[in-house]
């Protein structure tokens, strides 16, 4: 039998860490000498992997300069991980929605811009580690919206496209799905528009993550 797999993204979908991640940003650039972006920019770019994030910010810049400046930004993160000042808070309702797509029969997997320790963390610091039997990261797959990660998402649950639904709020979640050949439910809690992900292909949007056990059973009947 093909299990049924639910995909989620991190950061705007799982967990809110737009301050963490401007914060971040704002340092590395001033480490490296340039103005910060602004909020809505950095908006703009979280799901992507760090290099295709520096690269849309600077498109101006060489590649070495944008590696550089992922490289500056882990360090600037993990001081202010080790500063105390890292808050990903879990968006209200997420835990029960996990629950609920359990005790229907779904597995669980992450598919993520985020590094394997940056996940790893944020993941058992709210208990959740262990309830996800597929972690994909950027530290292993092209960025998104390359479907790499889904792909090895569904063969480590023994899913298929069928079977399998993406959940994110950007639009590279929703074309990585697209990519991927599997179902992609935006969400709209996160960090780009409800009718921006409606636009790029989604099948539905969520409004509240309490919907999503019910949409994700629609779109895989």
């Amino acid at each position: 039998m093909t299990n049924r797999l639910a995909i989620f993204d991190c950061d705007g979908t799982l967990v809110d860490s737009q301050a963490n991640i401007h914060a971040a940003m704002t340092a590395c650039f001033a480490e490296a000498g340039r103005a910060a972006p602004d909020r809505a920019a950095v908006r703009r770019i979280v799901g992507l992997s760090l290099p295709e994030a520096m690269r849309a910010l600077l498109p101006d810049a060489d590649d070495a300069h944008h590696h550089a400046l992922a490289e500056g930004y882990k360090r600037c993160f993990r001081l202010l991980r080790e500063q105390g000042k890292v808050e990903e808070a879990l968006y209200e309702g997420i835990a029960e929605t996990l629950d609920r797509l359990e005790a229907d029969g779904w597995l669980l997997g992450v598919a993520t811009g985020k590094s394997d320790r940056g996940l790893r963390l944020v993941l058992e610091h709210h208990g959740l580690f262990d309830r996800f039997v597929t972690l994909q990261t950027a530290d292993r797959h092209p960025s998104k919206p390359h479907p790499s990660m889904i792909e090895q998402a569904m063969a480590e649950a023994g899913a298929d496209r069928l079977s399998t639904v993406m959940i994110g709020d950007t639009s590279y979640d929703i074309l990585m799905a697209h990519n991927a050949g599997v179902r992609a439910i935006g969400v709209a809690w996160g960090y780009h528009e409800p009718a921006e992900l409606l636009a790029e292909g989604a099948d539905v949007v969520a409004l509240h993550p309490s919907e999503l056990p019910l949409l994700c059973s629609r779109e895989t009947a």
